[in-house]
């Protein structure tokens, strides 16, 4: 008969010929009650409490039977708590089965390349399922942008603490596979230049150029002139600037402004994704040191200023005929940009 089947014929017995006659072996392992998929939380409190759990929502019929079973298999100590999806009409053997499998609902937290350490907090805070704070003072640049799994309960400062481990894990990889000969001294140097790059497109493809025309004007000793430094400079990354940089602006004073000040900004203006890292470890072999958005969500490069001057005007050229059009215009971006009164070199 079996270990399953001599408790039910006990059950039987104690029962006097009630649910477990009714039900029999087919109790079990037959359809249950549950008319559609549930989710529900498992908490610690034995077995017994875990079957009037389930059973008061509507997944078993029979929580005192279900608790029995699962102590006579020597199941009840392998049970994993937490959250579970349940079928519609999963049987109590198939509730037992989940529950020793582990199996609980994953959660998703979606970290965007590019976001503020700001940012990046704000999102651990209001992801749904997790306990605790995330913790404050994050430094800019120390946590991998990626989507991140997650469990019911866990905790969101050990979230942090998966991000900055990844960006380690990453950076060090990265960095140890870096071209030769690039002008930078050290890692945080690295993901400081990337964090620009990062903010200065979205095309993966425009990236490794957008890092070679930074490298030539740092190898030249040109300040490198990126509208994003002066938005950090501004908003230290707690906020967007919500309007158009303007000329004022550019004379803000900081070491972030990258157009009043040499060299690379003192830190990471954001958290930069691996694109961008490989993109400053590897960037492509070019002479620019000019690049302007070119009215269609890409970059128009140019080694010289007067080939630059001229994607200025063709740019403002589109920009007049999108307005003349109502058509929202492009932004500008990038060294020298047309946010600049005169393209500076």
């Amino acid at each position: 008969m079996g270990r399953i089947g001599c408790l039910f014929f006990l059950l039987i017995l104690i029962l006097g010929g009630g649910v477990a006659v009714d039900r029999g072996m087919g109790w079990w392992s037959g359809p249950g009650p549950l008319a559609q998929q549930t989710r529900l939380v498992l908490v610690p409190g034995g077995v017994e409490a875990t079957g009037d759990q389930l059973a008061k929502a509507g997944v078993i019929r029979y929580p005192l039977i279900f608790a029995l079973v699962a102590k006579a298999t020597g199941d009840a100590r392998h049970l994993k708590l937490g959250e579970y999806d349940f079928p519609a009409h999963v049987s109590p053997a198939g509730v037992i089965k989940l529950l020793l499998s582990g199996k609980t609902v994953k959660h998703k937290l979606v970290i965007p390349e590019g976001f503020s350490s700001a940012e990046v907090i704000a999102a651990v805070d209001a992801a749904p399922e997790m306990s605790g704070a995330a913790p404050r003072n994050l430094p800019e640049g120390a946590v991998l942008p990626e989507t991140y799994i997650y469990s019911y309960g866990d905790s969101r400062a050990g979230m942090v603490a998966r991000m900055e481990r990844a960006m380690r894990q990453e950076l060090d990889q990265l960095w140890a596979d870096r071209e030769p000969g690039l002008p930078l001294t050290s890692e945080a140097q690295a993901v400081t230049l990337a964090s620009i790059v990062e903010k200065e497109t979205g095309l993966p493809t425009e990236r490794p150029k957008i890092a070679a025309v930074f490298y030539n004007r740092l190898k030249l000793g040109m300040k490198l002139q990126s509208d994003p430094t002066v938005i950090y400079a501004i908003t230290k990354g707690d906020k967007p600037l919500g309007r158009p940089l303007d000329h004022d602006d550019l004379a803000t004073a900081s070491p972030y402004n990258t157009y009043a000040s040499a060299g690379l900004p003192p830190g990471p203006i954001a958290n930069p994704g691996k694109a961008s890292l490989l993109a400053v470890l590897h960037p492509a072999h070019t002479k620019d040191l000019y690049f302007v958005a070119d009215g269609t969500g890409g970059h128009a490069f140019a080694e010289t200023l007067e080939a630059h001057n001229r994607n200025v005007v063709h740019l403002r050229e589109s920009k007049a005929a999108a307005s003349a059009n109502g058509a929202a215009p492009a932004g500008t971006g990038g060294p020298a940009g047309a946010t600049a009164p005169q393209p500076r070199h």
